[in-house]
């Protein structure tokens, strides 16, 4: 070979080596219809806690999403763990600022405390909460005008996982699957160390029960919710 040969397949090879890899675009998820098959939304309140980061660790490692009605005072601290819930597919919700229950506040700082938790998560991710669940899950008529003007639905829960009240891993995992249903709505609270803990065993359950694991939004597509609309429908509930 020659050596001017030799000199050009050289130049080749290095102008091969320094190509850019072509970049390939991440595959986009597929949207759920969870009117064709089993879904569940698991919502996190009063977050993000000091155990956001542990959770969102096991949410992705098992392809689940949630949903996270997120305290102001706490976005403010811990604003990565809202940055990465946005980035990793999860959807925020609006939960107030400090928790006072609005049944029991007067209209002014109904609106202070949503938009001072509006403007914490747009600091700390770059978007807004669309759905607002109120403190306790407590709301009245004023509570949905001001839900109106804020352009949300009041979202509850169809049940509730009790991890409040028991502080237990097994208890926790099994009220969570005696009333998990088809579009269900779960409460849970991610400052409660035992849910975390328990998430990875309890996602695996859910899902060999033919359980997609998805959020609220998934859930609620079909209910054509209108901003100021509360869902599940609170008893007694009058519009």
């Amino acid at each position: 070979m020659s050596r001017q040969i030799s000199s050009l397949l050289a130049i080749a090879a290095v102008c091969v080596t320094l190509a850019p890899a072509p970049a390939f675009a991440a595959p986009k998820e597929e949207p759920v219809d969870c009117e064709q098959v089993k879904c569940i939304a698991l919502t996190f309140d009063d977050g993000p806690s000091k155990y956001a980061g542990t959770l969102l660790d096991t949410l992705k490692k098992h392809d689940a999403k949630a949903t996270f009605f997120l305290e102001g005072q706490y976005v403010k601290s811990r604003p990565q763990y809202v940055k990465r819930m946005v980035a990793e597919g999860h959807e925020l919700g609006n939960h107030s600022y400090s928790h006072p229950d609005f049944t029991k506040s007067d209209a002014a700082t109904i609106k202070s405390e949503i938009q001072k938790t509006q403007d914490a998560v747009k600091k700390a991710a770059g978007v807004e909460p669309r759905l607002l669940r109120p403190p306790y899950g407590l709301a009245d008529l004023q509570v949905s005008d001001i839900a109106a003007e804020f352009g949300m639905p009041i979202i509850l829960w169809t049940a509730g996982s009790k991890d409040w009240s028991t502080k237990d891993v097994d208890a926790i995992q099994k009220q969570t699957l005696a009333v998990a249903e088809p579009n269900g709505i779960i409460l849970m609270h991610d400052w409660v160390k035992q849910t975390v803990d328990g998430m990875a065993s309890l996602i695996k359950t859910l899902k060999n029960k033919g359980y997609h694991l998805v959020t609220v939004s998934d859930v609620i597509k079909s209910q054509e919710l209108k901003p100021g609309d509360a869902f599940p429908t609170p008893e007694g509930w009058e519009s």
